[in-house]
C-alpha cells in the first residue's frame, strides 16, 4: 500500500517480495484495519504460496486463516519474522 488509503491490489502480489512490501508497509502503519485490509489482499494473492512455504504451513491453511481475519499473535509474529527476514535480505 504505497499511497494512503489505497488498499493493495491482489493481483499484484505475485512474489514474495510483492507481499513482503505490502505486508511491511501495512505493519509499519500500524493502523489494525490496515493491516487487516492487507492481509486480506494477500489471502487473494497469486504469491499466496510462497508466504505459506516461508511461514511453514499449508497454503490452504493460511489462506483460511487470513480471510477469516483468524491471524493470532503466533501467525502474525511469524509472519512478521517472514516479512522482516525477507526485506533485511534485499541489501
Amino acid at each position: 500500500m504505497t499511497q494512503e488509503n489505497t488498499p493493495p491490489n491482489p493481483a499484484e502480489l505475485d512474489s514474495l517480495d510483492a507481499i513482503a512490501d505490502c505486508l511491511a508497509d501495512a505493519f509499519e502503519d500500524g493502523d489494525g484495519a490496515v493491516i487487516t485490509v492487507a492481509m486480506q489482499a494477500v489471502a487473494q494473492a497469486p504469491g499466496l504460496g510462497a508466504l505459506a512455504a516461508a511461514v511453514g504451513m499449508p497454503r490452504d491453511a493460511l489462506h483460511t486463516a487470513l480471510v477469516a481475519e483468524e491471524f493470532n499473535l503466533d501467525l502474525t509474529l511469524e509472519i512478521m519474522k517472514v516479512v522482516d527476514l525477507h526485506m533485511s535480505g534485499r541489501g
